[in-house]
C-alpha cells in the first residue's frame, strides 16, 4: 500500500503543509499544557518508562555505548546542522538564492526557538544515582529530537523540489523516518530526557517546518 508520502513527488495541495503545521501546532500546544500543569497520568507515564528504559540502559552497556555513538555523533544537532549548512551552500552556489535564505533562516528560527521554550518551561531531566550519559539545560522540549525533525524534513523538502525518482524519494524517505524516530529513541534510551519531550521535540519540529514550507509557497504564488 502506497501513502502519500511515499509516492513519487506530484504537485501538493498548497494547503496541506498549512493543515500539518496547524494540527502539529496545535497537539503541541496541548503537550506544553500538559507537561506545565504536570499532569499526574502524562508525568506517571514518563516516570514508569524512563525508569524501565534505564534499567535496561545499565544492565546493557554494549548497547548503551551503541546509542551514545548514534546520538553524540551521527545524529547529534550539531552534525545535522552542518549538513543542512552543506545545503544551504549549495543552493548558494547554484545562485538559487530564495531557497537557500528559506533553509537557512527557518534553521535558525527552529534553535531559538526550541532554546526559549526550554528556558520558559524549564523543566528538570531526569536524575539517576547511576546515569549512563550526561546532558544540561532544561528538558523541555528535546534539542535533539526537534533539531533532527527540523534539519532531516527541510533536506526533504529540497530533495522533494528537485523532483527525484521514486525509488530515491522513497529511500531518502525511509532514512529520514530512521534518524527522526531513532535519535528520539536514543535520548529516552540513555535517561536524558522523558518521552514528553521527545514528543514535544517531534510535534514543534514538524510544525515549524510546515509553516515554513506553506509561507514559501504562498510567497512564490
Amino acid at each position: 500500500m502506497h501513502s502519500a508520502l511515499l509516492s513519487p513527488p506530484a504537485h501538493q495541495p498548497p494547503t496541506a503543509p498549512l493543515r500539518t503545521g496547524s494540527v502539529c501546532a496545535a497537539l503541541t500546544a496541548l503537550l506544553l499544557i500538559l507537561v506545565a500543569a504536570e499532569w499526574s497520568p502524562l508525568m506517571r507515564f514518563d516516570r514508569w518508562l524512563a525508569e524501565h528504559l534505564h534499567r535496561s540502559a545499565v544492565a546493557e552497556p554494549g548497547f548503551t555505548h551503541l546509542n551514545r555513538v548514534l546520538t553524540d555523533w551521527v545524529w547529534d544537532p550539531w552534525a545535522l546542522r552542518a549538513l543542512l549548512g552543506v545545503a544551504v551552500l549549495w543552493l548558494f552556489l547554484r545562485k538559487d538564492w530564495r531557497p537557500a535564505l528559506w533553509v537557512g533562516v527557518t534553521g535558525a528560527v527552529g534553535t531559538l526557538l526550541q532554546q526559549g521554550m526550554k528556558a520558559a518551561v524549564g523543566r528538570a531531566r531526569p536524575q539517576w544515582p547511576d546515569p549512563v550519559d550526561s546532558a544540561h539545560y532544561a528538558s523541555f522540549p528535546s534539542g535533539h529530537a526537534m533539531t533532527a525533525t527540523v534539519s532531516i524534513g527541510l533536506l526533504l523538502w529540497l530533495l522533494r523540489r528537485s523532483r527525484p525518482s521514486a525509488p530515491v524519494w522513497r529511500t531518502a524517505v525511509a532514512a529520514a523516518a530512521v534518524s527522526v524516530v531513532g535519535v528520539g529513541l536514543t535520548r529516552l534510551y540513555l535517561g536524558v530526557h522523558w518521552a514528553s519531550d521527545v514528543l514535544g521535540g517531534w510535534l514543534l519540529g514538524a510544525a515549524l517546518v510546515a509553516f515554513s514550507v506553506s509561507a514559501y509557497g504562498r510567497l512564490r504564488s
